[in-house]
């Protein structure tokens, strides 16, 4: 039988996935279908290294994107963008990891 870790890492998104774009675009934060987090956990499920994420600055206020160094340890790099929307920050660190993913931009 296959570990769960293993069946993630394995999956690749499909071109039904693509409808749930919309879908996480609609509503980035909060309770999502099981499909879309199935996606969402592929998008999160990579390696530690360079993976982008968000900083807290202003608690409900003010985000900064990051990228992790994968150093248990060490500090994330802080990125020049800046956000005072976290549903805009998220939607940017989807689409940065969707095309570290799959190679294609996203330009909605």
């Amino acid at each position: 039988m296959a570990k769960y870790k293993d069946a993630q890492e394995n999956y690749f998104p499909t071109a039904d996935d693509r409808l749930l774009i919309e879908e996480f675009k609609q509503n980035p934060i909060g309770h999502h279908s099981p499909d879309l987090q199935r996606l969402l956990n592929r998008l999160r499920s990579v390696p530690m290294a360079g993976k982008h994420c968000l900083v807290v600055l202003d608690p409900n206020r003010q985000w900064q994107l990051a990228k992790t160094t994968g150093v248990r340890g060490e500090p994330v790099k802080l990125l020049p963008q800046r956000f005072t929307n976290l549903v805009d920050a998220e939607w940017h660190v989807f689409k940065l990891r969707w095309k570290a993913l799959t190679g294609e931009t996203l330009v909605k």
